[in-house]
This record gives C-alpha cells, sequence and structure tokens, in this order.
C-alpha cells in the first residue's frame, strides 16, 4: 500500500452525501455516514453505464447493510465491501481511508497507483 493521500478536510464533507476525489488518476467517491460518523471509499465508476457517478448517490441502508445507489440505473453498492446487492458478481473497488486530525486520508493500492 502506498502512503496516505490527504483528499479533503472534515469542513469539505456534507454529513449523507458524497464527494468525488481525484487521486493519482483515480476517482474515488467519498462518504460519510452522519448517523454512525464512518468514513468510506468507493471507486467512483458505474460499472453499469462507465460513467464516473457513484458520489453524486443517495446513501441509505437495505437490510440494515449501509448502502449507495448509483444516480443513474439505482443498483445499490454496499459501504463496505464494494458488492453490487442486485448483482453480487458486480464489485466496486473500495479504498481505506481514515480522519487523521482535521483531513480524510485515502490510501490506494500500490498496483494502482503505480
Amino acid at each position: 500500500m502506498k502512503d496516505w493521500i490527504t483528499v479533503c478536510s472534515t469542513e469539505d464533507l456534507v454529513p449523507n452525501m458524497g464527494i468525488c476525489a481525484k487521486i493519482e488518476e483515480q476517482q474515488v467517491a467519498i462518504f460519510y455516514c452522519g448517523r454512525s460518523s464512518k468514513l468510506y471509499a468507493l471507486s467512483n465508476l458505474d460499472p453499469f453505464s462507465g460513467v464516473n457517478v457513484i458520489s453524486r448517490g443517495i446513501i441509505g441502508s437495505l437490510d440494515d447493510q449501509p448502502c449507495v445507489a448509483s444516480p443513474l440505473y439505482k443498483q445499490h453498492f454496499h459501504l463496505e465491501t464494494g458488492v453490487c446487492l442486485e448483482e453480487p458478481q458486480v464489485q466496486l473497488t473500495t479504498y481505506p481511508v481514515r480522519l487523521s486530525d482535521n483531513a480524510i486520508q485515502v490510501q490506494l493500492p500500490d498496483k494502482i497507483a503505480a
């Protein structure tokens, strides 16, 4: 894994909404869930449409599982695993994400960031 990369501050996050960060040619969707105070980072590329829009999706839960609904075709992706709930063979890449002081940081795997 590469070093942690600061992508924004906590002031840039809106609870229960996503933001997009471009990190070394990768677009990463970052979500802050207000109720649980958890951060999630997934690929921003919707595998069904081929468009970078996941950060614009609506977050919620299905069967008590945290998920984001793609804004285009409405598939739901598990925020922790990236697995599509309607079609489990399809999965978004997930990334480690953390809060360090006031900074939101993401870590990309070496093979993707190289």
